[in-house]
């Protein structure tokens, strides 16, 4: 062996046990006795290095550093009238900045690779990688700019994007399933708080989560229908659907929420005002400090006193009290106003469509035995006729049939949600002819007949 082979053999050993000084510091981040080589997601970050190092050069430094090298680069990239620029065409379109500026971020952009200069020719070519890079980043401002109040659009697009090419990947689907757990945890914790406000806005995200939900299905069919996919991916498309299915049920979830409060709403008197009402006017106003202003004439002028004079002060006032009471004696009585109850109609109202759907529940009253009759009915048939308001609160109860949570306790709407009926909704509209409600969604009523058998028996 030679001395050359000698030395670079001497050399390669020294390398395997001496560690370079970046993998030294990365090892002080880690505990003694765990090897950053033993942690898989270190090495799969470590082989990307390339591509992080071009995102550490971009994103290095202060907000407005950044937003200049992004703005160089975007500016050549969208040029697509040609792949070369020289310094003189680069100067003309960017002559709005500093040459100083512009020749700092040139150096940093083609030290780091996101430009490439061709010594022969004298000019700036844009590399893939860059091109990759703003891709990247104007797909998230795209949908960052959609009011997706989810946040579930930029993840989705990566699925879709990757299954299209065939190269989804089963940590770009546990993201998506992360977010989807978020977003379920979210929603129960905004129930659970008992706020309308909460629910409110909630509900309002939850319809923007579900038609993300909607759109992803077919992703997602597809996924788990592939034979190339691998067995982690199957399981995070599955886990994704599960998700998905338990995000959709909390409908129901939202409605119950929704009608208890509305069932507890406090009103104002006989004004029509609700607390609702007030926290939502007191939430717009813009300066609530304001509303004290001219309530005070003179500011709060605190006394000091010692403890003797408070004490002669509080006597005299507790004897000048009990000695006014004893020279007016009781007051005269009179009569307790009168007050309209609206909870006693809504109670009644409530009763009679109890006892509708009751008599309706019952076996030999449902038109479903009948051989010549339908097994089930159109939900509008049996809302009306009825006003609009009667209509619309015999509709907020329909959800509660067939509720476990709800019939386990007492009272009418526990009874209602253990009748022997099923109710299904669908997405449709139905036109009426009726002097009240013009349209309704169509849904269908249907009896339970196992549930009938058993309380029957």
């Amino acid at each position: 062996m030679s001395n050359t082979a000698h030395a670079a053999a001497s050399t390669a050993t020294a390398a395997e046990h001496n560690p370079t000084e970046q993998e030294q510091a990365l090892q002080a981040h880690f505990q003694p006795h765990v090897s950053v080589d033993e942690i898989e997601q270190v090495f799969h970050l470590k082989r990307a290095q390339p591509l992080l190092q071009v995102f550490t050069a971009l994103f290095h430094g202060g907000f407005e550093s950044v937003l200049v090298r992004l703005l160089v680069l975007r500016e050549l990239a969208n040029d697509t009238t040609s792949s070369a620029f020289s310094r003189a065409d680069i100067n003309t379109r960017l002559a709005y900045l500093l040459p100083e500026s512009l020749e700092t971020v040139l150096m940093r952009l083609r030290t780091n690779g996101l430009l490439a200069w061709d010594t022969q020719q004298g000019v700036y070519r844009v590399t893939p990688m860059a091109r990759n890079v703003l891709s990247s980043i104007d797909a998230l401002l795209t949908l960052g700019q959609d009011h997706d109040e989810a946040e579930m659009g930029f993840l989705l697009s990566q699925v879709a994007g990757a299954q299209a090419v065939g190269g989804v990947t089963s940590e770009q689907l546990q993201h998506l399933l992360g977010r989807l757990t978020d977003l379920t945890d979210e929603f129960r914790d905004a129930i659970a708080s008992g706020s309308e406000f909460r629910l409110r806005e909630s509900q309002a995200k939850w319809h923007t989560a579900c038609d993300w939900v909607e759109k992803g299905s077919e992703i997602l069919r597809a996924i788990t229908s592939d034979e190339n996919a691998d067995a982690a991916t199957h399981r995070a498309a599955q886990a994704i659907g599960r998700a998905q299915s338990s995000l959709l049920n909390m409908q129901g979830m939202f409605s119950r929420a929704l009608n208890q409060i509305e069932r507890q709403r406090v009103h104002l008197g006989q004004s029509g005002l609700s607390t609702t009402d007030i926290k939502r006017w007191l939430l717009a106003h813009p300066d609530l400090a304001s509303l004290a202003e001219d309530a005070i004439e003179q500011p709060v002028k605190p006394l000091f006193i010692t403890p003797a004079e408070m004490i002669d002060v509080a006597e005299t006032e507790l004897m000048a009290e009990r000695v006014a009471v004893v020279a007016s004696g009781l007051p005269s009585g009179e009569d307790a106003p009168l007050t309209v109850s609206e909870d006693q109609d809504m109670q009644r109202e409530l009763d009679d469509w109890l006892a509708r759907l009751s008599d309706f529940a019952t076996l030999n009253n449902f038109p479903s035995i009948a051989d010549e009759s339908p097994r089930d009915i159109k939900v509008h048939e049996a809302l009306l006729p009825a006003s609009f308001a009667v209509a619309s609160y015999r509709a907020s109860m329909l959800p509660l049939l067939g509720d476990e949570g709800e019939a386990s306790l007492q009272g009418a709407t526990a009874e209602l949600a253990r009748l022997p009926l099923q109710f299904a909704p669908t997405d449709m509209m139905v036109q009426l002819d009726d002097m009240e409600v013009a349209a309704m969604t169509l849904a269908r009523l249907s009896l339970d007949l196992n549930d009938s058998d058993k309380a029957a028996s």
